[in-house]
Order: C-alpha cells, then sequence, then structure tokens
C-alpha cells in the first residue's frame, strides 16, 4: 500500500509541476514589453512605450487656452493668479485664497477699483480690483490689511473677495488698471 501512495504523491506532484509550468509559460508570453523583462540591447521600445520618464506639468505653468496679450489669467482650480505682459512673459504667479462665489469661466475686465475699504466679511482689505458680479456679489482681487494672520474668509457667506498677499496684491494693484483684460479658466 505505501508504494501506491508514494505512486500517487508523485503522480499528483508531477501533474502540479507540470500545471505551474504551462502556466508560467502563458503568463510570460502574455507580460508587455519591459514589464519584468531586462530589454534586449539595441531594441527598439514597443509601440506606446517611452524610455523618458513621464513629463509631470510646472503647477505654477500658464493654463492653455487663456488667451493672449497683457492679462490677469485666474484658475479656479489651482487657486493661483497670473500677470501676463504683452510679451507674453508672467511678470508673477502667485497662489490666492478662493472666494466663496466663483465667477464662470470667460473674459472679463477689470470694472473698479479701491485702495481701501471693509470687506463684505468685515475685514479691512486694500487694492481691490473687481472685476465681475455673480448674482449681486461682486468677484475682486484684495489683501486683507492684517497680511497673513487675517482670518481667512468665511466660506458659508457668500463674498466675492478673492484675497491674496499684500505683496501680491501691490503687484496686482500695480498691473490691473481699469480696463485690463482678466481671464478665468477651470
Amino acid at each position: 500500500m505505501a508504494a501506491s501512495s508514494s505512486g500517487i504523491v508523485a503522480g499528483l506532484t508531477a501533474a502540479a509541476l507540470a500545471t505551474v509550468g504551462y502556466l508560467a509559460h502563458e503568463a510570460a508570453r502574455t507580460v508587455p514589453a519591459g514589464l519584468g523583462r531586462a530589454a534586449q540591447p539595441g531594441a527598439a521600445p514597443a509601440a506606446g512605450t517611452s524610455k523618458a520618464p513621464p513629463v509631470r506639468k510646472d503647477p505654477a505653468a500658464l493654463p492653455d487656452g487663456s488667451g493672449k496679450g497683457a492679462r490677469v489669467v485666474y484658475s479656479l482650480r489651482r487657486d493661483r493668479v497670473w500677470l501676463v505682459a504683452a510679451d507674453e512673459a508672467i511678470s508673477r504667479t502667485f497662489k490666492v485664497e478662493p472666494s466663496a462665489v466663483d465667477p464662470a469661466p470667460g473674459s472679463y475686465s477689470v470694472t473698479s477699483r479701491s485702495n481701501a475699504v471693509t470687506g463684505s466679511d468685515g475685514v479691512p482689505v486694500e487694492h481691490v480690483v473687481r472685476f465681475a458680479t455673480v448674482d449681486g456679489v461682486v468677484i475682486g482681487f484684495s489683501a486683507a490689511v492684517g497680511g497673513p494672520t487675517a482670518p481667512a474668509p468665511d466660506p458659508k457667506v457668500r463674498t466675492g473677495g478673492i484675497r491674496e498677499s499684500r505683496v501680491d496684491g501691490d503687484a496686482m494693484w500695480t498691473f490691473a488698471t481699469i480696463g485690463r483684460r482678466v481671464v478665468v479658466v477651470r
């Protein structure tokens, strides 16, 4: 009986090894080029593959489709502003604190400016540059006078103040005069 048990175990082991070998062969045939294997010297990469690492777009890069000429570009997704000169040179880019009410993507013009006022949230602001109105809420860039320690706008209050630092507010004030184009992108 021991001899027949050994034969059964040996047969089952041989069958298992054959199955594993067959599955390994089939899996190796379907592996994409370059995955898990060393590339053959002089071999070209498979179609659709690249030897170069993927290029990541600079988060501070000017968004595509933001127009041409001198303009302020405001990205809703990136919470970032670019001040773009007529020759397409970026004179400044910076992060902003978005308002509770966003303007729709599109092209606007600076309609009014105020050197110093109290914002609709009660915070003293300076260098206010207004460019849009959404459902009665005026949208514009401004810098809180309290600087970086000023409280962020309450997202529950419908305000249109897009907050920037005082230094960035100074740059915006100088650049965004009445009539300057403001392009809002997603």
